[in-house]
């Protein structure tokens, strides 16, 4: 936590639970990733902190932005960022979005079956588009392997479909999965990236374009290699497969940018035990999944977690949310432990949490309102 957030919470003490993220993290880390793939062009993720001060901090250092929705386009565009500094990244899209989209100046759009690129002809004609492929998230905590991306050895053929529909086949794009953590990830997805751009050249399709996607870990509690490590796999990947011919070379991260920028202060409404035996005592917070905490969806995304009774004696816990539904547990087999003596009230600060927590917070289930947020 940066001592600006500090600060923050000491001085105006808000109500729990909220999230306050420091803007200065936020573009220092846009800044580091900028030196550390020079050459490289950025663009922001939306969909993992759309705050409007988090969109116009990196509007102003230069970023470019990744769109998941038409929604995500109307804001950029309304925070006077231009269209061509707009991708259209989602490969599910109603063909009427991607027709405001293309009207409103926007010309990047991704796709990955022929159904997609039918429905980019018709709304979106002679666009530049790119494909996403299938490649293992193996080392990822939140993998996306199966939703998105076709099989590598079917790309080609589409490329050539989107030339013959009068669009502009101009590159590739993989996601080697969120938080990853396994840095030699990279030289498998650019291993079969290259392969693809042969295979698409011999059917006379020369692509320009490599978008490697993101997944620049956080802070979590399981420990991760640094932003350099990743990088410098990145950078060696590129020369080894691409010795010949270096693509335009676009990054979308997400959670990399503002995640180690925010911090949740919730607060303990009660600890309990189900039996006198019980080894494991209840810990109810006044966030859970459903107010801004989905990716502990199978203790997948493991938060580090901060008491006021930090330093004494601890017991295992089982976390778990405020709302009335059975699935509303953070942390059961984690092994997570906490003091035996916190207390009812206690603010808990769940560290590293700035991305992906107030956008998918709840609007209103059970009555609780969504997540406040602070941008400092």
């Amino acid at each position: 936590m940066s001592q600006k957030i500090q600060r923050f919470l000491a001085e105006n003490q808000p109500d729990t639970p909220c999230l306050v993220v420091d803007l200065d993290v936020v573009s220092k880390h846009y800044q580091r990733l900028s030196q550390e793939l020079p050459g490289v062009e950025i663009f922001y993720a939306v969909k993992a902190n759309p705050a409007e001060e988090i969109l116009t901090t990196l509007r102003d250092l230069g970023s470019k932005f990744d769109a998941a929705s038409i929604y995500e386009i109307e804001q950029c565009l309304a925070l006077e960022i231009a269209p061509d500094r707009l991708s259209f990244g989602h490969t599910i899209k109603k063909e009427r979005h991607i027709g405001q989209a293309f009207d409103a100046g926007v010309r990047q759009f991704a796709f990955d079956s022929l159904e997609e690129l039918q429905k980019l002809s018709r709304a979106a004609p002679g666009a530049s588009v790119f494909c996403r492929f299938l490649t293992s998230n193996d080392g990822a905590d939140w993998p996306l392997s199966d939703k998105f991306g076709c099989n590598p050895d079917f790309v080609p053929e589409l490329l050539c479909r989107a030339a013959e529909l009068g669009l502009a086949p101009t590159g590739i794009s993989f996601h080697v999965g969120s938080q990853q953590r396994d840095p030699a990830t990279w030289d498998a997805a650019l291993s079969v990236a290259a392969r693809i751009f042969s295979d698409a050249k011999e059917r006379g399709i020369k692509l320009s374009m490599l978008n490697i996607g993101g997944g620049f870990p956080s802070h979590y509690r399981a420990p991760k290699q640094e932003l350099a490590v990743h990088t410098n796999a990145i950078k060696r990947g590129l020369q080894k497969h691409f010795a010949d011919f270096v693509p335009k070379v676009i990054v979308e991260p997400g959670r990399y940018i503002p995640g180690d920028a925010g911090i949740i202060q919730s607060e303990v409404v009660l600890i309990s035990r189900k039996s006198p035996d019980a080894q494991k005592r209840w810990v109810y917070l006044d966030i859970g999944k459903f107010g801004g905490l989905p990716e502990v969806l199978d203790e997948a995304i493991q938060y580090r977690l901060r008491t006021p009774q930090d330093g004494g004696q601890t017991g295992p816990v089982i976390l778990a949310g405020p709302t009335c539904d059975e699935v509303d547990v953070i942390y059961d087999a984690a092994g997570y432990e906490l003091p035996l003596d916190l207390a009812v009230g206690d603010l808990v600060e769940i560290l590293s949490a700035g991305a992906y927590t107030a956008s998918y917070s709840s609007v209103g289930f059970n009555g609780f309102p969504p997540l406040k947020e602070y941008y400092i």
